[in-house]
């Protein structure tokens, strides 16, 4: 695996899948490195608005305009679909035998909404994926020692249907619990029947590693890490 200090970084167990491209940025890699990085710059992006919701678009081709959501999906090549993060977990979805990607902004809200599922539902319904066969790959997000929540996140988990497990008590602040993003999130895939052995990880905690961004660490900073994926 690709060290932090560039620009961004890959999981190998993608490498050998030749039409597949992909990415996790670092605070290294800009919007405007896209257009002159070779093999980058023929894609077109996709980027949304984000909203921090469950809302999910099917691309078959460049949107005529900016889309609002937090989840891409697509079969069609060209296309990079990208989410921004700065403590949120980035998570791509690759299905290997019907051709199609995913790429998810997985915060706590969209994860209480369990957008990850919706978003493997929405690829069964479409393209005939089959959670089995799925590959995901989490990219660096806050780690659990960092991500501090208030009762009130934590008894929306628990209603919405997560298991007590994602969550630890801080020992910094009494009341207070720590969530784990990438636990409640694997926690969805195995749900769905996503095998454990291709559900990969980049474990890197956004807050403690500069050489990420993160939005707990920086408060009010605008920059956000570019996360992307795509077909070629």
């Amino acid at each position: 695996m690709a060290k932090p200090a560039a620009a961004y970084l890959t999981v190998p167990r993608f490498k050998p899948i030749s039409w597949l491209i992909h990415g996790f940025g670092t605070g290294a890699l800009k919007e405007e490195d896209f257009a002159r990085t070779e093999g980058l710059a023929q894609f077109r992006l996709v980027i949304m608005r984000q909203l921090h919701s469950d809302i999910i678009h099917r691309l078959d081709s460049p949107p005529a305009a900016r889309l609002s959501g937090d989840a891409l999906i697509t079969n069609a090549p060209g296309l990079l679909l990208v989410v921004r993060t700065a403590d949120c977990l980035p998570v791509f979805l690759v299905d290997e035998g019907h051709r199609a990607v995913a790429s998810v902004h997985c915060g706590w809200r969209g994860t209480r909404a369990r957008i990850l599922e919706r978003t493997v539902r929405e690829m069964e319904a479409v393209y005939g994926t089959i959670p089995e066969n799925l590959i995901a790959a989490l990219g660096p997000c806050v780690g659990p020692a960092c991500y501090e929540v208030g009762p009130d996140v934590r008894e929306g988990f628990g209603k919405a249907g997560f298991p007590p497990s994602v969550f630890s008590a801080s020992p910094a602040a009494p009341g207070k619990s720590l969530l784990d993003l990438r636990r409640a999130n694997t926690w969805l895939l195995e749900g769905l029947g996503v095998k454990k052995g291709n559900i990969l990880s980049v474990e890197y905690c956004t807050h403690c590693d500069h050489a990420l961004l993160s939005y707990r660490r920086n408060k009010g900073e605008p920059q956000r890490m570019y996360n992307f994926v795509g077909i070629r």
